[in-house]
């Protein structure tokens, strides 16, 4: 930001934003860098935007491999019962499709990921609603 009021803005808007800045200055304990203040967000987005993809990346992987594990132990559940054989098949394929998101989050295909991890939830939920 530059300081100086958008090309839109009348000379009253840049009066009062003026104004805000100096009522801001005034208080100098407004801003506190203790890291135990609780009105600082520690899980707020960072300026950083390697972090944010890095923690997207993260997010992804985990989530997949969750997923993953959760649907690999629901097929072999229900190979063990008395299902019909779509019901374990089901289970499995969203697990793949799980599995082969936590590849696409770890090589930073979040989007893309995100999508599959979606898609994987719901072939497992088709087979649950075979059972």
């Amino acid at each position: 930001m530059s300081g100086r009021p958008d090309s839109g803005t009348g000379p009253e808007t840049a009066d009062s934003e003026a104004a805000a800045g100096q009522d801001e200055s005034v208080d100098p304990l407004a801003a506190s860098d203790d890291p135990l203040d609780e009105s600082v967000d520690p899980l707020s987005a960072s300026d950083d935007p390697w972090e944010d993809a890095r923690r997207a990346r993260w997010t992804a992987v985990g989530t997949g491999a969750a997923l993953t594990l959760a649907g690999l132990a629901a097929a072999l559940l229900r190979l063990t019962r008395s299902a019909p054989a779509l019901v374990p098949a089901a289970y499995a394929g969203g697990a793949a499709l799980c599995a082969a998101a936590a590849v696409l989050g770890s090589r930073g295909r979040t989007r893309r990921a995100l999508w599959l991890l979606i898609a994987g939830v719901m072939v497992m939920a088709l087979g649950d609603q075979f059972d």
